[in-house]
């Protein structure tokens, strides 16, 4: 077995969701709940394929964001991960729970913004993701002043009230 790590390639406001599912079926099923739930929603879905033609199958609303989503699922080439690309100004918190009960979807890897490096195992057979790296190493604990930035940032843009 040999171990690696893939960066996501991406723009850096760009977010993206990475996660595993178990059918050929997760293209559509999370490009209907995606479209049902954001109307006008801007993204690229891909998926690895790993039986049949173990090819990346695609779906999407958005050029560029389809086109990174093919990128990175083939620079991925792990067995039925999926890699979703949303537009700018979209983010994972208003799609996440409609990603995770597509009933196809196993896990979730990350929802995110930050460099990503996944973590992939190789044998013989095929690939498979152990894990992520989500941004970067943590600096210290918040003080009170951090507290209250993080509470006041979450009510400028909207989160809390």
């Amino acid at each position: 077995m040999e171990l690696t790590t893939v960066k996501i390639e991406k723009p850096d406001e760009i977010n993206f969701i990475l996660g595993q599912s178990h059918f050929i079926k997760t293209v559509e099923d999370i490009y209907e709940a995606l479209i049902q739930t954001v109307p006008g929603l801007k993204f690229g879905l891909a998926f690895c394929e790993s039986s049949g033609k173990c090819l990346v199958r695609w779906v999407g609303t958005d050029d560029e964001m389809i086109e990174l989503a093919r990128k990175n699922a083939l620079a991925l080439s792990a067995g039925h991960c999926f890699i979703l690309f949303l537009g700018q100004g979209y983010f994972p918190i208003n799609v996440l729970n409609v990603v995770k009960n597509v009933p196809e979807v196993c896990r979730v890897f990350c929802a995110t913004a930050n460099p990503v490096e996944v973590v992939i195992a190789e044998t013989e057979q095929g690939r498979g993701i152990l894990g992520v790296i989500d941004g970067f190493k943590s600096k210290g604990i918040e003080g009170d002043e951090d507290i209250a930035w993080r509470k006041n940032f979450l009510r400028q843009i909207g989160y809390k009230f």
